[in-house]
Formats: C-alpha cells, sequence, structure tokens
C-alpha cells in the first residue's frame, strides 16, 4: 500500500497582501497528477489546510474541486486533521458527505476518541491511521483554579500526551501482526530530550514534546505544523512534509516536499521535492548588485510573476536605495515586495544584552528570544508566527544532521 503525506497547505494565504491562489492552484493540479502516476493508495493532510477558520470562498472552491478531482483517481481514501489555523467547525461541516466519498474528517478532538481511528484494508492489505488533529487546550485539559502558568503548561503537555497514548491504545487491539499502524499530529516537537533544561521549550498552546513521547505502536508519524520537511529527532518515521509551497520569505531556501511511505517490514520511506510554482526570492547586497541580480532574473522564463524582497546590506545607501530599487523595478516582469536595510546595530544590540547578563547560563533560549522581542515593542500575543519561526530555526540549531 502507497501512503502520501503532506500538511500546512494554508490556502488562501497572503503574502504581503498578494493572494497565493495561483500557485495553490498549480500545487492542486499538480497533486492528483503525481497521486496516478504514482498509484497512491491513501493521502494523508495533517492540518492547517486553510490560512483563517473561515477561508474565502476562492479558497474553499479550491479544496472542495481538489477533492472531486481525487474521488475520481486511485486514490481511494483521504484522511484530513485540523490545524491550529483551521476552524474546526469549517472542516467538520461537510464531514457526513464526504465520508461518503471515503474522506475521513477530523477537525477537532473527539470524545470518543474511537472516532479518531481508521481502519483502511486495500489488496489483503491492512492500515490503521490515528487521525489526531491541533489539540488545543480546552479539548483535551480541564482547568483549574490558581493554576500557575507551569501547571498549565505540564498539564497540556500531560494531557497531549495521554491522547496520543489512548489513540494508540486502540490502534493496538485493532492490529494484527502485519498491520501498519500511522499517527498523524499537529503540534510542534523537539527533535529530543536534552541534558541541557534551556533547550526544552513550550511554544504558544502547541506544547513541548519529544521523538520518543510518540507511542512505540505507530511505524511512522505524519506531522503538520513546521513549515520545513524534516525529521524529529533524527528518527526517519517520524516526520514533518512541511508547506507544499513558500509561505513567507524566510522560507525561500527551502526545498518543498512531499512524503511517500510504502508499507513493508522496513517502511520504504521516500521524499519527493515538489516543482517552484512561482519563484519568491531574496535579493541581498548593495543597490547596483540587487538591481544587477533583478535584471538577471527578469531575463528567465516564468509562468507566474516572481516575487522579490531585497535586503541591502549598505545601510549608508537606504536613504536612496528604497527609492532606486522602486523605481528599477517598475518596468520588470518580477514584483519587488520588500526591501529591507541589514542592521548590523541591532545585531550589536543583541550582542550587548547577552554579555551584559548576569546569569547568561540561566536564561532559556526561549527568554533571550523574548527579551528580544520586548525590546522592539513585539507583542508575541499578536504575533504567534514568530514563535514558530523562532521554534523551527532553534530546533534546526539543536539538529544540525536534520535535512
Amino acid at each position: 500500500m502507497k501512503i502520501l503525506h503532506t500538511s500546512d497547505w494554508h490556502l488562501g494565504h497572503r503574502l504581503l497582501d498578494q493572494s497565493q491562489l495561483e500557485e495553490q492552484s498549480l500545487f492542486l493540479e499538480w497533486l492528483p497528477d503525481y497521486i496516478e502516476a504514482n498509484s497512491i493508495d491513501v493521502l494523508l493532510i495533517s492540518g492547517d489546510i486553510f490560512d483563517v477558520g473561515v477561508p474565502s470562498a476562492n479558497a474553499q472552491k479550491l479544496y472542495y474541486d481538489f477533492l472531486i478531482r481525487l474521488h475520481h483517481s486511485c486514490c481511494r481514501e483521504v484522511i484530513i486533521t485540523g490545524g491550529n489555523h483551521d476552524a474546526p467547525s469549517t472542516l467538520n461541516a461537510p464531514k457526513e458527505l464526504l465520508n461518503a466519498l471515503s474522506i475521513r474528517v477530523v477537525g477537532k478532538a473527539t470524545e470518543p476518541i474511537s472516532d479518531e481511528i481508521f481502519k483502511l484494508t486495500r489488496d489483503n492489505e491492512e492500515l490503521i491511521v490515528a487521525a489526531i488533529p491541533y489539540l488545543r487546550d480546552q479539548d483535551i485539559r480541564r482547568a483549574v483554579a490558581a493554576e500557575t502558568a507551569d501547571e498549565i503548561v505540564n498539564r497540556y503537555k500531560t494531557a497531549l500526551i495521554s491522547h496520543f497514548g489512548e489513540a494508540a491504545e486502540s490502534c493496538e487491539r485493532m492490529k494484527s501482526a502485519n498491520t501498519t499502524v500511522i499517527g498523524m499530529g499537529h503540534l510542534f516537537a523537539v527533535g529530543g530530550r536534552t541534558s541541557e533544561s534551556e533547550q526544552s521549550i513550550y511554544v504558544g498552546n502547541l506544547g513541548d514534546i519529544g521523538a520518543e513521547d510518540f507511542p512505540t505502536v505507530f511505524d511512522y508519524v505524519a506531522l503538520g505544523h513546521l513549515h520545513r520537511a524534516q525529521r524529529v529527532g533524527g528518527r526517519e518515521h517520524i516526520r514533518y512534509s512541511g508547506s507544499p509551497y513558500v509561505l513567507s520569505f524566510s522560507e525561500t531556501n527551502q526545498e518543498k516536499k512531499i512524503i511517500l511511505i510504502e508499507t513493508g517490514k522496513p517502511l520504504i520511506i521516500t521524499e519527493t521535492t515538489i516543482p517552484v510554482f512561482r519563484k519568491i526570492l531574496q535579493l541581498e547586497g548593495s543597490v547596483e548588485s540587487c538591481k544587477a541580480q533583478l535584471e538577471k532574473l527578469d531575463e528567465e522564463n516564468n509562468s507566474l510573476t516572481p516575487w522579490v524582497e531585497v535586503i541591502l546590506n549598505n545601510e549608508k545607501e537606504a536613504a536612496t536605495g528604497y527609492w532606486e530599487i522602486n523605481e528599477f523595478a517598475e518596468h520588470l516582469k518580477s514584483e519587488v515586495l520588500k526591501i529591507t536595510v541589514k542592521d548590523e546595530k541591532k545585531i550589536d544590540r543583541l550582542k550587548s544584552l547577552v554579555e551584559n547578563a548576569q546569569h547568561i547560563t540561566g536564561f532559556k533560549p526561549l527568554d533571550v528570544f523574548k527579551l528580544r522581542c520586548e525590546e522592539q515593542n513585539l507583542d508575541l500575543n499578536e504575533r504567534p508566527e514568530m514563535l514558530d519561526a523562532f521554534n523551527e530555526i532553534l530546533q534546526t540549531a539543536l539538529n544540525p544532521e536534520n535535512p
């Protein structure tokens, strides 16, 4: 049996107020062709189908048009879980209708938990999927009066691990000797425990669990939430598929992937790089260097308009650089969405913060990050995506061997 793992489509997303529906549409045209060419039996989508809880009509049309097309393909089973960007009510509204088409939707944690477990059979092969959605605090943890912040975090983490454990027990009771068991999840998972407590972080409502916290009954864990395709803690069978296209300029150097799992003992896990449907680039240098790079980009034949962030590395050019670049770009086929200046002073201020800390060994990475945000008057409650980005960077730093 062949299973395809993807996540974080964020349909309807806008990059600096530019709609990404064009590249999203091209991806959803390409994906069924890939599924047909590779004889995929089951598609798993691990959360964040939409970018907002109430998606636009166009974003919803992309979603339903894709599902209709998929229904006529070789892929007979689709399992979709909700992410932190998805409104459970939006995903669950057509649940019964989609179920008749062998499209299973779990928008939020269910009671009983057995409603998150699906047993699929094809050509005498058996697959059990624990389709665990993003677990909201209120869905899995009962509030207790006068709890401290640390107690809330610890109780949420315990409830999260318990939920995965209960799902795993249900799978264990249903499986036979040759059954493949897959767990789905939408959360932040650190690369694994370390001896240094400051490297254990908790982000927003997502919890802080390691590779070792996932039940061993799962032959593969299909995760969503982080946009870079990666293994968790170096474990081959615990993976984020990542988003299928660039969603911010910080992702421009990432290869976007989908993950194919072929059943057997052992599983065969293969990554496929997704075509780039729109070039989204960062160009860095002096004003003249950036103009030359933009000119070279203009010589390419791109089906969709490339979007560019220009980073000027000479602060002295900032005053005229914005005007020069914008004027130069007016007649280009690419579009400059953002111009920034590499500010060495900000780096110096951060160095000073670290050097002057009386007990720097007592600081967790998250503490330093929060101090830096406070210095810049950034409210992390209003910008939760910054916490997500910080976590992804930290995980990459802690696990340099993880591609």
